[in-house]
């Protein structure tokens, strides 16, 4: 069997973190993917919004380095958990628990913005040379 999910999209809010009584962060992010469809004969732009859930050195990185707006590649999969309301009414909630976190975005992003693929002050081309190597 598979669960995989793969999201490329942006950052709705600045990621929530919090830490678990055994010392592991996480970190709670708003993802929203776009698309162009036809709807009566017009193309509209529909966005798709995710809970995404990140743990550990991975989660202290996206809480270090990512705000609303910063564009994100995703992998992860599929998780529904069950919980009782404030009304006692059961719910499920659908989030997706990231394996893989990769920043996407020019040096001059960061703050969340314009395109690329670099880590903050890496010049481009991805996770590049010692001084700005990020962890994860």
């Amino acid at each position: 069997m598979i669960n995989k999910v793969i999201l490329i999209g942006n950052l709705g809010a600045d990621p929530e973190t919090r830490t678990t009584a055994g010392g592991l962060t996480v970190a709670n992010l708003r993802l929203a993917t776009s698309e162009r469809i036809k709807r009566d004969g017009e193309w509209v732009d529909h966005t798709e919004w995710f809970r995404v859930s990140v743990f550990g050195t991975t989660a202290e990185n996206v809480a270090r380095y990512c705000h609303k707006g910063k564009s994100l590649y995703v992998e992860g999969k599929l998780r529904t958990r069950e919980y009782t309301d404030k009304d006692g009414n059961r719910r499920w909630s659908t989030e997706v628990v990231a394996d893989v976190v990769k920043f996407l975005g020019g040096k001059s992003d960061e703050r969340g913005s314009s395109g690329g693929n670099s880590a903050p002050g890496s010049g481009g081309g991805g996770w590049g040379g010692a001084d700005d190597e990020v962890p994860f």
